[in-house]
């Protein structure tokens, strides 16, 4: 049974977008608000010494455990589109994964220390699994293929998304510095379940937009295989949680761990896809010139994500964050991305409008994206050299680099999102989203391992020398934009 999607009788309801995106707006917002409201602290409470509210790990343990949280996250996206496309739909998928989001932040706002922590760490990972790449697949729907407002409602989609980003490090940070961590984490909670009450009123928007599996498997197989699905999950979690208990392993060899699942799946699920014989030579030569498009994003996110690592230990350590004698949260500067979103976003989506079939190409946008993030890190080292009286860095430039990143981000990321819908093959259109989030888990997976790098001492040549070569990888991508445009087939 086919979907009924908004491209068969096209909307312009909402920002000139179909009504269905409201819903999905504010679905993706809610759900924004409850990871960047933990993530922004996150990091903070695993540094803070015990005494203090946190849990006192080492920094280069904290920020490394971090950037393999964030893979971790990703990571779960290509069951979350499988489960997706074979067994629920997205929309199910969605509600089910807003439950389990929900469920983890209440497990981080308990005092339990690592334990409750860690159950709802795993819980807010198998939760958005199912919930990210599927809410955005049903973004996807609300547009036919060459319908040309589809960037333009990912980039209103995206200005969502950095609402909810915006105001959780706020309200987090402020209610764990005034409060405590763990306030700071219930905001997150309740956050969720706000989204989720949005989601099942605003139901009707969609009408049966992704109701059922794309390429469901035959009606006898589905309970035998999401039972064992669950019981590999729950035994595979089981394993790693004993090892780490027992000191098997230890949580940096945990942060190893998946490192290496982050570097190896992609690979694999490539070779599945390119070698299955449900897509054809079109759809074949497309995934290969989204290769990389995916390598691209990966290296933009190995940079873009130490945004809640390695600079905030920058933030915390190096930078004056006072106004007027007031010590602001650090965990603030985790809004500043999301501000220049909501101011930029706007801007972006009326010039790709305003200049139509003249707009840069898919490809031409992840060059500008690769470039920008490359410039973040070197003003970085800029920022540096430029202190007060006490040799901290000024506010003002470091919130620079947030911005600088976020014109990367506006360059490549709604872009990434649009291009997976464009480029999937039909047999696997929940998991190729599945796919693009692999490539943010990749780069925070590698992360994990490069944040070790970093001290206050080396700054300027981490950064500096990061911020190069990632500026010279943008060039050759950009020698390579020719190729990759033809063997796209005439998507735009």
């Amino acid at each position: 049974m086919a979907d009924n999607t908004v491209a068969d009788a096209p909307q312009r309801g909402f920002f000139g977008q179909p009504r269905g995106l409201s819903t999905l707006f504010f679905t993706e917002m809610w759900e924004r608000f409850s990871y960047y409201g933990m993530r922004g602290i996150l990091a903070l409470y695993l540094m803070t010494e015990v005494s203090k509210g946190g849990l006192g790990l080492p920094e280069g343990t904290a920020t490394s455990t971090v950037q393999a949280y964030g893979a971790s996250v990703y990571l779960t996206g290509v069951a979350g589109g499988w489960l997706a496309d074979r067994l629920l739909g997205a929309r199910h998928s969605v509600f089910y994964g807003g439950v389990l989001i929900m469920f983890g932040h209440i497990g981080m706002a308990l005092p339990g220390g690592l334990t409750s922590a860690g159950l709802g760490i795993v819980l807010i990972i198998a939760g958005s699994g199912l919930l990210k790449p599927n809410v955005s697949k049903m973004v996807g729907d609300l547009y036919s293929a060459q319908d040309q407002r589809r960037d333009a409602g990912f980039s209103v989609f995206y200005m969502g998304i950095n609402l909810g980003g915006f105001f959780g490090p706020l309200i987090a940070g402020f209610l764990q510095s005034e409060i405590g961590f763990h306030w700071g984490f219930g905001a997150a909670a309740v956050g969720m379940a706000l989204g989720l009450i949005q989601y099942v009123l605003g139901r009707r928007n969609l009408g049966t937009v992704s109701d059922h599996p794309g390429n469901p498997l035959p009606e006898g197989q589905k309970g035998r295989v999401l039972t064992r699905a669950i019981g590999i999950a729950v035994l595979f979690v089981v394993v790693l949680g004993g090892l780490v208990a027992t000191g098997s392993i230890g949580l940096g060899g945990l942060v190893n761990v998946v490192s290496v699942i982050s570097a190896v799946l992609p690979v694999v699920y490539f070779a599945v896809m390119l070698s299955s014989k449900q897509i054809t030579k079109v759809e074949r030569d497309r995934l290969i010139a989204y290769i990389p498009l995916f390598l691209a994003t990966a290296l933009f996110f190995l940079l873009f994500e130490q945004q809640a690592s390695t600079l905030v230990r920058v933030t915390e350590e190096d930078t004056a964050h006072s106004v007027l004698g007031w010590e602001f949260p650090v965990a603030w500067f985790q809004s500043i991305n999301s501000l220049a979103i909501i101011t930029l976003a706007p801007v972006f989506a009326a010039l790709w409008l305003k200049l139509g079939s003249r707009q840069p190409s898919t490809p031409a946008k992840f060059v500008g994206g690769v470039v920008f993030v490359g410039l973040g890190f070197l003003w970085v080292v800029l920022s540096g050299f430029v202190v007060n009286s006490d040799g901290q860095q000024l506010a003002i430039m470091v919130a620079l680099v947030f911005v600088i990143l976020t014109i990367g981000e506006l360059m490549l990321s709604p872009v990434g999102l649009s291009a997976s819908t464009k480029l999937a093959p039909a047999a696997f259109s929940s998991q190729t989203l599945g796919l693009y989030f692999l490539a943010p888990a990749l780069g925070q997976g590698l992360g994990a391992q490069v944040v070790k790098l970093y001290s206050p001492e080396n700054q300027a040549l981490y950064f500096g020398v990061i911020g190069v070569l990632t500026i010279a990888c943008g060039g050759l991508l950009a020698v390579s934009v020719p190729w990759v445009r033809r063997m796209m087939h005439g998507v735009p």
